[in-house]
């Protein structure tokens, strides 16, 4: 049986790498033996997507791609998947033998360590031991979100999702056609950014305001992926991180812990409510709303009235 399905996935690999256009799953069948002799649709339908999944862990970067007539085909272009000569020096391969140790999910420290097997064999130093322990701080980045696996596996093929948004100042989750980018993790909480379909605009997401199930259309980009995605740039943005004047809130007593990370002074006002001045920018008043009846905007005019609108907007549903 092992050497039946290393033959299949060789052919699979050929043909793929060898068509000058997509092939449908209709034509990939009729050429491939063994799908042939897979029975009914079902069947075959079943083995052709666990051996695309099988080649891309392998490390063959298969795409996805929809013709004129909606048709989706699939081919892995040669220039795609040819690698330079690999050489690292000892201490570019502890770097990624310390990247390894970050991931700490299984898929992708199965994903890890097969890298780091094919780069001893294209050259990484052999006194390099990237588990070894360097020192008492180990360092991981969690990940709790359902949607980050299939958010990764999309940001890889290049295929749109869509997916229920909540936004901070809706009461209830909207749908969301997105081109996804990249995955970036930021003091704590993964973001997605990409190009929303429906707004016609870059987007970035909060994985953690993603409601139900991540649902793949199988569909190529329509944009552009530019080549430097500042997720880390626009979420500052929107949290009032990159500021040029200061707002002043009153923030309940024990409440509030970020904002009171933030502020550039405190000052207690006893009845259990505590002054605050604390950066402004753009977005602040999307993330004061968060924080609900624990938090009144004193100044500017025009922040409280940006947050008295979206407290509104969540009342009325």
């Amino acid at each position: 049986m092992a050497i039946a399905k290393a033959e299949r996935l060789m052919n699979l690999a050929l043909c793929l790498l060898g068509t000058r256009r997509p092939l449908s799953k209709r034509e990939l069948r009729g050429s491939i033996e063994a799908y042939l002799e897979a029975g009914g649709d079902d069947s075959f339908n079943r083995m052709f997507e666990r051996d695309k999944d099988d080649l891309r862990e392998l490390g063959l970067v298969i795409e996805t791609v929809e013709n004129l007539d909606g048709e989706v085909g699939y081919l892995a272009r040669r220039d795609s998947n040819r690698l330079p000569p690999i050489t690292l020096d000892a201490e570019e391969a502890a770097a990624l033998g310390l990247a390894a140790k970050v991931w700490q999910q299984a898929r992708l420290a199965g994903a890890a360590s097969g890298a780091l097997q094919k780069l001893r064999a294209a050259g990484l130093p052999e006194d390099v031991d990237p588990y070894e322990a360097h020192g008492a701080l180990e360092p991981r980045i969690p990940v709790h979100e359902a949607a980050f696996e299939p958010l990764m596996l999309a940001c890889r093929d290049r295929r749109t999702v869509v997916f229920d948004y909540r936004k901070a100042s809706a009461a209830r989750p909207e749908p969301r056609h997105v081109e996804p980018w990249a995955l970036e993790c930021w003091r704590g909480h993964w973001y997605l950014a990409g190009w929303d379909r429906d707004r016609g605009a870059e987007r970035v997401f909060r994985l953690s305001r993603i409601t139900g199930k991540v649902r793949s259309r199988g569909t190529g980009f329509t944009a552009a992926v530019p080549d430097v995605v500042t997720v880390r740039e626009t979420v500052a943005g929107w949290a009032g991180e990159i500021a040029d004047r200061s707002a002043l809130i009153r923030l309940r007593a024990g409440a509030g812990y970020p904002l009171r990370a933030k502020a550039t002074r405190v000052r207690e006002l006893g009845d259990g409510w505590d002054e605050l001045e604390i950066p402004y920018g753009h977005g602040l008043d999307a993330w004061l709303v968060e924080f609900g009846p624990d938090v009144v905007v004193l100044e500017p005019a025009e922040l409280r009235a940006d947050v008295v609108d979206r407290l509104r907007a969540v009342a009325k549903g």
